[in-house]
Parts: C-alpha cells; structure tokens; sequence
C-alpha cells in the first residue's frame, strides 16, 4: 500500500518506512504527526483517488529532524541600468518517516514485517559463522594430514645414467667411442716410412726472381 500526500503546496509518493524532506513544519524532533491531506491511496489492483482528498485516509509520520537544503542562487540583472541584484537562499526542512497508512480500517503497517535482527544479532550471526567455518577448516586438515600420512612413501625410481668411456690418447680419430686401442707393435707394424725415391722431384731449375720496383723520386 501506498499514498499520495500533500503538504507545504507539494505533492509526494509515500510508502511505510519512506523518509522525506518537507517545508518546515513546526513540530518537535521525535513527535508523531498525522497527515491528512492525502490524494491518492493504491491498496494492491485497487486504487481510490480523493477529490481533492481521500476521505477516511490518513498517513502518521514521525519527526526525524530539522535540516536545511542547498543553496539556492537568485541573480537579477536589468539590462542597460547597471543593476545587479544576487542573492543566496537554504530553504529550513523537516525530516519525516512515515510509520503508517490508514485507510477504511485497514493498516499498512500491519502487512511489513519489523527487522527481526538488530546489529548485534547481527554480529554474533557473524561470529558464529567464522567459528563454525574455522572448525570444518581444521577438521579437513586433520583429515588431510592422515591421508598423506597413511599413504606408501615410496618414489619412482630413476633410471641410471651410463657414461661412455673415453677413448685412449693414441686411439684413432675415426675410431668409435669405447673401442679398444691398437696395440703399440701393431701400430710400429703398419707405419712405414716412405721411401726417397717416392718422394717427389724438387724442381732443378730455380724460377727467376721478380725485378725489383724503384720508386721514383718526386721533383723538387
């Protein structure tokens, strides 16, 4: 449920729990007022339209408080006089929260459910729950820590790596690695000097010299 009220020559949409700003009221922080100037009442599908108020509809609002809105800047200039004229206005409010709805006997309050949990309800829900939380956490390490405990410590093994010997000092280039050397009277059997007259002729007849390059004097 929901209304339509009037005060202060303006017009608001109001629900249980809404807070407003009007024009100043003279009323006291933390007093209960009634508003009965009320326009519009919609009850779900069904709405009643006041002309120009709804009669048998109320709207109780309690006083929050006193504050003041935003400033207002009015400039008045008259062009080709030199006048100019500026002023500053914070209009005085009152704070409302309607606390109820009333209308052919029927209460809007009645239907919204209070805040059942205040803030320390709150904050022990909170507790409770990290509580609850830090104890599944330690009971699941717990669990873990047995499992890892209970399982086999065995590591696959790794296979062993082989390293090739190396070849001998007087072991051919050719050879593959790891084959055995030749021993020192097969080597002294298989090398043979070769003989003078295999070698070839040096040539007898010396090649003649290159002429040797003078450089010239330059003139002086």
């Amino acid at each position: 449920m929901y209304a339509v009220i009037e005060t202060g020559a303006k017009q608001y949409r109001v629900e249980v729990g809404t807070e407003l700003e009007v024009e100043l009221l003279d009323v006291e922080p933390g007093q209960s007022i009634t508003l009965e100037r009320v326009l519009l009442v919609v009850d779900g599908a069904e709405a009643t339209i006041g002309t120009p108020v709804v009669d048998g509809a109320a709207v109780e609002a309690e006083v929050v408080g006193q504050t003041r809105g935003d400033k207002v800047i009015a400039f008045k200039y008259r062009p080709k006089a030199r006048r100019r004229v500026k002023k500053g206005h914070r209009q005085d409010l009152t704070v409302l929260r309607i606390a109820d709805i009333r209308f052919n006997g029927k209460s809007a309050a009645e239907g919204v459910e209070k805040p059942a949990n205040s803030k320390a309800d709150e904050r022990r829900k909170i507790e409770e729950a990290a509580v609850r939380q830090a104890a599944e956490d330690a009971a699941l390490a717990a669990k873990l820590a047995v499992a890892a405990s209970a399982a086999p410590a065995t590591e696959p093994a790794t296979p062993k790596r082989t390293r090739a010997k190396a070849a001998p000092a007087d072991a051919p280039i050719n050879a593959p690695a790891g084959a055995e050397a030749p021993r020192a009277d097969e080597v002294a059997a298989t090398d043979e000097t070769p003989e003078a007259d295999e070698t070839p002729e040096a040539d007898e007849t010396p090649k003649a010299a290159p002429p040797k390059r003078t450089r010239a004097k330059k003139d002086e």
